[in-house]
């Protein structure tokens, strides 16, 4: 009882551990999250250990090594392969959790700690980490590390089998076939049952009469290379019934060959749109940070065309194929899929989206991804295409923070483009970029020249800059919109303060120049303090 009431008191401790968890959570994403910004190094050294030691063991074959080459395999990388293979067994399960609720369960129901029960359960987790065949790989890998046992060198090969951990296109080659499984048996077991028939069938009539077929086994040999259509020529047939054996089997060779390739052919098609799409997740998890389009609208290609110009990083995400086809051969990272669906941003960090847009042509389709991303990221901001006033309420409940009324807007500058052509033409000339004039945002950087002035303070003639306006941020407001303030043409004494929002009018190496001085004076002051 004394060892139970041990292991329970350890068991505990661990788990309220902060060190020990954090340790093994580090281990655990550094071996298997494919996410973790650590692995992929992680990954190409494990990558170089094992083709080194391939070719260390190659080599060794036919010139003895160096002293300091063979200290390297037999020690260094089998000890790393060993360490790694027992922190895979660690991490694979917490037995500790199986002690504790074992633990409870025994205080709740008032019988004894089960012992016996809690070493069964954690031996039987360790059993199945050590049979898996990925586990069996790696224990195998360890093995031609004998040398002294000629026939362990052999397992070289495992070592070559261990890069299925650690490169992603090996793993994909594999789980391809592994979805077309049930046909590859199916052939399989009708190669096994031409080959063992033909190769009964030569050996019972070319056996006393040619003698390159001493044995079933050479029959059996001929039978395999024969179907695979390979014929190297070492075993040919002298009998007549020999040679009929030999055009059926070339014909049934050809016809597998054809079964096997369409088989291949077919799971590579089928699986061709996912690797796509996994590489260009990839390719997203390492921007710094980017915008993601639901639904690749006529106004979505307005919104992707301005990005890319700016430099942007942009994810489309639509269910058309042709369009995210389209997308692709625009030159943007686009996937097919559900924009509702949860499955569809499972994989995003939405830590690094600047913000998501849902621009397509159905108001229910555009609340249901606002609802989707929501359910990801309570800060991401959200813009929403709308075309029926009704669901402006239900898109702002949904979790929209901008709503996009085309229509409305179209509207209102066509009657003002009537009224006042020159002026909408301006403001048009500004929003667009045109003339190289532009309207943008500058906000006030704690420590800046900016920081604690009055409006003033500010010699935007010098600057050849004009101020729109102001955008304040009030800490008391209780609801989000009326949390953002704008004041139009502030007066000279209106007071700014790190936060703000300055909106700007002026010609784009005007702002470009604003904005790095703005920048440039608070990284000044965070030197003088130091």
């Amino acid at each position: 009882m004394k060892i139970a009431q041990l292991i329970i008191d350890l068991a505990f401790l661990l788990d309220n551990s902060i060190t020990y968890n954090k340790i093994k959570r580090f281990f655990k994403n550094l071996l298997e999250n494919d996410d973790y910004k650590y692995k992929k190094y992680f990954d190409y050294f494990m990558i170089f250990l094992i083709l080194s030691s391939v070719i260390i063991i190659i080599e060794e074959v036919k010139t003895p090594i160096n002293k300091w080459l063979y200290y390297y395999d037999v020690y260094f990388v089998t000890g790393v392969f060993i360490i790694e293979y027992l922190l895979r067994m660690w991490i694979y399960n917490d037995s500790r959790k199986i002690i504790i609720e074992e633990f409870e369960e025994s205080v709740f129901l008032s019988r004894p700690f089960d012992l016996k029960k809690v070493c069964k359960e954690i031996i039987k987790k360790k059993l199945e980490y050590i049979f898996s065949p990925l586990a069996i790989i790696d224990l195998l890998a360890i093995i031609p590390s004998y040398r002294e046992v000629r026939i362990l060198r052999i397992f070289v090969l495992f070592r070559v089998f261990k890069l299925l951990r650690y490169s992603q296109n090996i793993t994909h080659f594999f789980q391809v076939l592994s979805s077309k499984k049930i046909e590859l048996y199916t052939l399989l077991l009708l190669v096994a049952f031409v080959v063992l028939v033909s190769g009964i069938s030569l050996y019972v009539f070319e056996e006393q009469k040619n003698p390159a077929i001493s044995t079933l086994f050479d029959a059996f040999y001929w039978s395999l290379v024969t179907i695979s259509t390979v014929g190297y020529g070492d075993i040919t047939p002298q009998t007549a019934e020999g040679r009929s054996i030999t055009l059926v089997i070339i014909l049934v060779g050809v016809g597998l060959i054809s079964f096997a390739t369409s088989i291949i052919v077919s799971a590579f098609s089928e699986k061709l749109t996912e690797i796509k799409e996994n590489r260009i997740i990839n390719s997203i998890k390492r921007l710094d940070e980017f915008y993601i389009i639901c639904g690749y609208t006529h106004m979505a290609k307005l919104f992707a065309k301005r990005l890319k110009k700016e430099g942007r990083g942009l994810l489309i995400v639509d269910l058309d194929k042709k369009v995210v086809d389209e997308a692709l051969a625009e030159g943007f990272l686009a996937i097919c899929e559900d924009a509702t669906k949860k499955d569809t941003f499972r994989r995003i960090n939405f830590e690094k989206v600047k913000a998501v847009m849902a621009l397509t042509d159905s108001d229910m389709h555009n609340i249901y991804i606002c609802l989707n991303i929501r359910s990801f990221s309570k800060d991401t901001f959200l813009v929403s295409r709308t075309i029926d006033v009704s669901s402006h309420k239900k898109l702002r409940l949904a979790g929209a923070d901008y709503l996009i009324s085309p229509y409305i807007t179209a509207g209102f500058f066509a009657t003002k483009i009537i009224e006042q052509p020159i002026a909408v033409e301006a403001i048009n000339n500004i929003f667009t970029a045109k003339k190289n004039a532009l309207c943008d945002q500058v906000e006030v950087v704690k420590d800046s020249f900016l920081d604690g002035v009055k409006v003033g303070d500010i010699d935007f003639e010098k600057y050849r800059l004009i101020l729109l306006g102001i955008v304040k941020i009030d800490p008391n407001a209780k609801l989000e919109e009326f949390r953002y303030k704008f004041h139009f043409n502030p007066p000279e004494d209106f007071q700014l303060t790190s936060g703000d929002v300055l909106v700007i009018m002026g010609y784009s190496v005007s702002v470009a120049h604003f904005k790095s001085k703005v920048i440039e004076s608070s990284l000044q002051h965070v030197r003088k303090k130091k």
